[in-house]
């Protein structure tokens, strides 16, 4: 890997702040004082230090982040604010994205990394990962919608859904208001909201809770996130 990457990075800098950096011979590979960025190193084995402090280079980033409603899921936008925007300045990358989408006024778990291929198969519907999500929905939740849910239908477009697993929390009569549990394995347009419109009744507040073996830790407030430890991590990557 060339220096200069190595310092971009290692968060030193971007790539151009890191050459004016080695200009000051404040880098040293080896405890030998290197001014050109391109050269080449072992990021695993050589020994890089920025003002005199050890860099170790980190290739791979996961960050579980409960996201707030009124935030979106994407990496820039003009208009709104996204979930990287959330990030404080020394865990930016820029090469962070979100792991699929939340709607913009859905709350939750959603998973921030770098890491393409493990993206790729918590999103592969070939995977059958499970995404469970909270819900209150407008409506009285029946065992008739558990079943229907249970078998896989058809939403009101003609788009088919597979079977999931839908669960009653608690119904509210008076108020006309369900407090549910959904368990998919997809990840379409709208999803949740389509399927409880499909049966004549509305979301009025979603969260996901949890994504494969990876549940949301209640401790994080809403747009708070931290890293994965060591064993959500390892257990994420056993679920795919």
């Amino acid at each position: 890997m060339r220096l200069d990457k190595f310092l971009a990075e290692t968060g030193v800098g971007s790539r151009k702040e890191a050459k004016q950096l080695l200009k000051k011979s404040m880098v040293t590979v080896n405890d030998q004082v290197i001014k050109e960025g391109k050269t080449q190193i072992d990021e695993k084995q050589d020994v890089v230090k920025f003002a005199g402090e050890k860099l170790t280079y980190q290739k791979y980033y996961y960050y579980m982040l409960h996201k707030p409603q009124e935030v979106i899921s994407a990496t820039e936008d003009k208009w709104d604010q996204t979930v990287i925007d959330l990030l404080h300045d020394e865990d930016f990358r820029e090469d962070l994205f979100p792991v699929g989408r939340l709607d913009k006024d859905t709350e939750g778990l959603l998973l921030l990394t770098n890491d393409g291929q493990l993206a790729h198969q918590l999103l592969s519907p070939k995977k059958h990962v499970d995404k469970e999500y909270f819900a209150e929905v407008a409506g009285i939740v029946t065992e008739e919608d558990i079943d229907l849910f249970a078998a896989g239908f058809a939403l009101t477009n003609k788009e088919l859904v597979k079977p999931s697993h839908l669960t009653i929390e608690a119904v509210d009569e008076q108020n006309q208001l369900s407090k549910i549990r959904l368990i998919i394995q997809e990840g379409k347009f709208h999803q949740v909201k389509r399927m409880f419109e499909a049966v004549d009744k509305k979301v009025v507040y979603l969260k996901r809770l949890r994504m494969g073996s990876l549940w949301l830790d209640e401790n994080l407030a809403l747009g708070e996130y931290r890293e994965l430890t060591a064993a959500e991590l390892e257990g994420l990557k056993g679920k795919v």
